[in-house]
């Protein structure tokens, strides 16, 4: 049986991913913790948009919260984004087998089509 906790936690996680304006939250983030005030004026929607974002990010555990006086400050908690990194690297390995298979076969084509044509020009 999975683990119900670990299961939501990435589910959580891809979810709160799957939203370009999160993932341009955490983008911002990436360079230090700011107010939500500061994330809310770089974005074109409201306020209470972007602290429904917030809210998602939080419960993903992808942002950490702390109070500083009546501010919110947020900043980035990547630990979360070892599931993701952890799924992608599947798929990494996978394209890496693919065009490394890729790279023989149009390596071995080109030699073969090199070789045709010498050989055609000595005749």
């Amino acid at each position: 049986m999975r683990n119900r906790s670990a299961t939501y936690q990435s589910e959580a996680v891809f979810g709160a991913l799957a939203d370009p304006t999160r993932r341009a939250v955490l983008d911002l983030l990436r360079r230090g913790s700011l107010p939500a005030g500061r994330i809310a004026q770089a974005f074109p929607v409201s306020r209470p948009a972007v602290s429904k974002h917030l809210r998602l990010l939080r419960r993903a555990r992808l942002v950490e919260e702390r109070r500083n006086g009546r501010q919110r400050v947020y900043q980035l908690n990547p630990g979360p984004l070892r599931a993701v990194d952890n799924w992608l690297n599947r798929y990494r390995a996978f394209w890496q087998s693919s065009l490394t298979s890729l790279k023989a076969f149009v390596e071995a084509q080109h030699a073969k089509e090199t070789s045709t044509r010498a050989h055609k020009s000595k005749k």
